[in-house]
């Protein structure tokens, strides 16, 4: 029973951490890719636009200006969420790293 000794424990280790950061890195491009572009939101800055064009035609000015307060929590919203992704990917390909750099130890520790 030579399963569980220390250096099969660090590969198996090395190996999951590995895997982590690919599944990090993976989530964080997701996000990128397709949370920074939902269509719903995209509507909803094309109508709170459409509401703010309306308001000025009609000199409403109260319209107006909640329409551009809804523009910008709009806007600051898809920046948060693209920083997020980019957070996780990052973070993702630091596990990457850090799982290599184990891997590339218990090799040469091997030799």
């Amino acid at each position: 029973m030579d399963i569980l000794n220390p250096f099969n424990v660090l590969v198996v280790m090395t190996i999951t951490l590995f895997f982590v950061g690919l599944g990090t890195f993976l989530i964080g491009i997701f996000m990128l890719a397709l949370r920074t572009s939902d269509q719903e939101l995209k509507s909803i800055v094309n109508q709170t636009a459409q509401l703010a064009q309306k308001g000025i035609a009609e000199d409403v000015a109260g319209l107006v200006g909640n329409a551009s307060n809804l523009l910008d929590a709009m806007n600051q919203l898809i920046r948060t969420n693209a920083g997020i992704g980019v957070y996780v990917t990052i973070i993702g390909l630091i596990i990457i790293a850090v799982a290599s750099w184990l891997g590339l130890q218990i090799f040469m520790s091997q030799q």
